[in-house]
This record gives structure tokens, sequence and C-alpha cells, in this order.
């Protein structure tokens, strides 16, 4: 039997990294998640703001729709003629702050308890609460449907 490893990425030769004892690279805690909306902060991308599609633990990288576009040269094949794609590139997760899209404001992020016992995180400026039930549906969803 193998072991599957929760690892979706796999780290270059070149890429040192911290480890842990059982050798799988360290997992940093983010404070953004996959659907938020974000406002980059720092970089040639400064200013723009986008949803998170993805993120990389290992090296608290995050993947932002139609953000840090890239060209990509795909290699033809018989059937199919070569071409030049744009992808998004990874930012770190350091050069970005939640957005506000009612507000129009960045905001750090803080937790909070409810009354009914359920941990959110909420925008500290606006004090609107990011973890709704409705954006976990809509995010898992759209995972479901690629």
């Amino acid at each position: 039997m193998a072991k599957t490893s929760p690892i979706e990425m796999r780290l270059k030769r070149w890429e040192r990294k911290k480890c842990k004892p059982n050798s799988l690279p360290m997992l940093h805690k983010m404070h953004v998640r996959v659907g938020d909306t974000v406002q980059v902060i720092a970089g040639r991308e400064k200013g723009k703001v986008g949803e998170v599609v993805r993120l990389y633990k290992h090296n608290s990288t995050v993947i932002v729709k139609d953000l840090n576009l890239k060209s990509k040269h795909k290699k033809g094949t018989e059937d199919e003629p070569g071409e030049i794609v744009m992808i998004e590139g990874p930012i770190h997760s350091s050069n970005m702050m939640l957005y506000s899209k009612e507000k129009n404001v960045t905001s750090r992020v803080g937790h909070k308890i409810l009354e009914d016992g359920t941990k959110v995180r909420y925008l500290k400026k606006t004090g609107e609460v990011i973890d709704s039930v409705d954006n976990w549906v809509k995010v898992f969803k759209e995972g479901d449907s690629e």
C-alpha cells in the first residue's frame, strides 16, 4: 500500500524548504482562503482586486483570478498546433489584503465567535463577516464543476 501525500504541488530539487521530521515540507497558515476577494498591495499588480482561486501552503503563495498573467508556450502535437497560453502566476500571501466589495476598502482579518458558537473571520475595518455559509457553498460547487 502506497501512502498518498496531502501536498498537491511537488517541490523542485532546488527549492530547499524547512521540513518536519517525516520529511514533508512545513505548511504555513495564511490569512486568505479560496473564494476570498483580495487586493494586491505590493508588486507589479498593486491596487488590483481579484478572487483567490488556489493556495500553495508550502511556500505561502496564492493564485488570484486574472492577475499576474504569464505566457506559457505549449508544444504542438500531430493533432493540434502549438500555442501561447496566458496563465495566472502565484503571488505571495503577504502582498495582499482582504477586500470589502460593499465599502471598497482593504482590511486586516480578525476572528470572533458568534452567538451560535461558530468561529468566523471578519474584516476589522468594516466588521463584515467573511465566512458565510453561502460563500462556502458557492466555492464548493465551483470546485465540483471543474
